[in-house]
């Protein structure tokens, strides 16, 4: 048994968050058994882990990230979606087929999501299976929960990443094999977006999902190209989620719909009634010019919604910063398109932690029977003025950066 001292600050719903000022958590095998204000009696003699002015919060969740484009961050933001992709990010994951560079991306990459206090992540390898067996391993050895793809793309795509149907097909079904007996880093089905699969890889990726019951992510109605481009490539198909509705991909959950910045309300139907999740990447958007999702009217619909870095498009790998730019960007939505609500802070953390957690396992919160999968941030406050410990949360997410990290905790071990 573990007992830790400090502020706490989590997500009871989207609308609140839990402060407690000097509380106290209670873990046993990783998995927390309270949350106090005051210490039970029954506990009184057990040593305490005092964190003194640190605040515990739960570690976060990026549920849209290319690992493959972490060389990329902070690089190459000179150009717009489409010539973004074909002119640096292409060329540049079309590199993982060589072993020994994957292997020294990814493992900077998954150094650095734990830096950052991500400890859960939904993420796009490459068409490379070698490349991609690799970062699942390394996942799956650190204890990382995660989702992993091995990326699909057998049309309007660089001769260099395109694959046959069958070609495609078969290496996703020895992906999946490999890996499904894995405890924490699982399989994701991850055709690229609606343009570069053929309706043929769709459908087969659909009886993918069904025989070994694997979810699917993708990217949603990104740009107004993309949600265009979709229904053109689909001849029948009213809107870009109809695409995968008759393919059978949205049928295993959770379904990820990353970006989802130019949704029809038929979109939104769809996501909602398969229980889906729409995923911003604020930082991305702005990057690419790609737009700005509607966040404020989406969590109005009681749609599932969550954050992504989506490096290298975004050019930075802390979801807490992400969850300033929900925020910032909402108010810009709101500026231009008033009929756009801004999100609240607190809305804006639920999305990085408890609901973005809420497709692994018992993670996000500080809850009783979640694991105790929490970050300690210190060294936010200012010596002329008293900060609450949801005052200095938000400065995190504002503010703060990885060294302000002080401690990082996975089921209960610290790492």
């Amino acid at each position: 048994m573990e007992i830790y001292r400090g502020h706490i600050v989590y997500s009871k719903n989207k609308d609140e968050l839990v402060e407690l000022t000097n509380g106290y958590i209670v873990v046993t095998d990783g998995i927390i058994q309270g949350v106090y204000k005051d210490l039970p009696k029954e506990y009184i003699d057990n040593k305490v882990i005092d964190f003194g002015n640190g605040v515990i919060i739960p570690a976060f969740s990026d549920l849209h990230v290319h690992a493959p484009q972490y060389p990329n961050r902070g690089i190459a933001m000179d150009k717009l979606l489409s010539n973004w992709l074909n002119d640096y990010t292409f060329p540049l994951e079309s590199k993982y087929k060589d072993l020994e560079f994957a292997k020294q991306v990814y493992q900077a990459f998954v150094n650095d999501l734990i830096k950052h206090g991500t400890m859960h992540a939904v993420i796009l390898g490459t068409i490379h299976n070698p490349a991609t067996d690799f970062l699942m391993d390394l996942l799956e050895n650190k204890g990382i929960q995660a989702y992993v793809g091995k990326v699909n793309m057998d049309k309007d795509s660089p001769s260099y990443l395109i694959e046959t149907t069958d070609q495609s097909i078969k290496d996703t079904k020895a992906f999946i094999k490999k890996h499904i007996n894995n405890k924490y880093a699982k399989a994701i089905l991850t055709p690229r977006f609606a343009p570069t699969c053929s309706f043929k890889l769709l459908k087969e990726l659909g009886k993918l999902a069904k025989e070994y019951n694997v979810p699917t992510q993708t990217h949603i109605v990104e740009s107004l190209w993309e949600k265009e481009e979709a229904k053109k490539c689909f001849d029948g198909c009213r809107c870009d989620m109809q695409i995968y509705d008759e393919t059978g991909l949205l049928n295993v959950q959770p379904f990820i719909a990353a970006h989802f910045i130019f949704p029809s309300e038929e979109d939104i139907k769809l996501l909602k009634d398969h229980n889906g999740y729409a995923v911003t990447c604020p930082d991305a958007t702005t990057n690419v010019i790609a737009g700005i999702m509607p966040t404020g009217k989406l969590i109005d619909t009681g749609i599932n919604l969550a954050i992504g870095s989506d490096i290298s498009a975004g050019s930075y790998l802390g979801i807490y910063r992400q969850v300033a730019s929900v925020v910032r960007l909402s108010k810009l939505k709101q500026f231009y398109e008033p009929e756009n609500r801004t999100v609240h802070f607190n809305e804006a953390f639920y999305m990085a932690t408890k609901s973005g957690g809420k497709i692994f396992d018992k993670v996000g919160s500080l809850e009783l029977g979640y694991y105790f999968d929490a970050l300690v941030i210190d060294g936010l406050e200012d010596s002329f003025m008293k900060l609450s410990p949801i005052q200095l949360v938000e400065r995190f997410c504002y503010a703060g950066d990885s060294h302000h990290i002080v401690h990082r905790y996975l089921r209960g071990k610290e790492i």
